[in-house]
């Protein structure tokens, strides 16, 4: 494996060790990984009031 593969393999163990909650989509264009996708969700363990929406 090339030096320039070890480096994305890292960048996409690195990626999913810093989530708790979300995804990493990885595109892959002509068997090569062209782009990589973080999506991370913030969960909050009870409901968060904002205040309320009185008209």
């Amino acid at each position: 494996m090339a030096s320039y593969d070890e480096k994305i393999i890292e960048y996409i163990k690195s990626e999913l060790n810093s989530i708790n909650f979300g995804s990493v989509i990885i595109t892959i264009h002509d068997g090569k990984i062209t782009q990589i996708d973080k999506n991370e969700k913030k969960r909050f363990p009870h409901p968060v009031k904002l205040g309320s929406a009185k008209k």
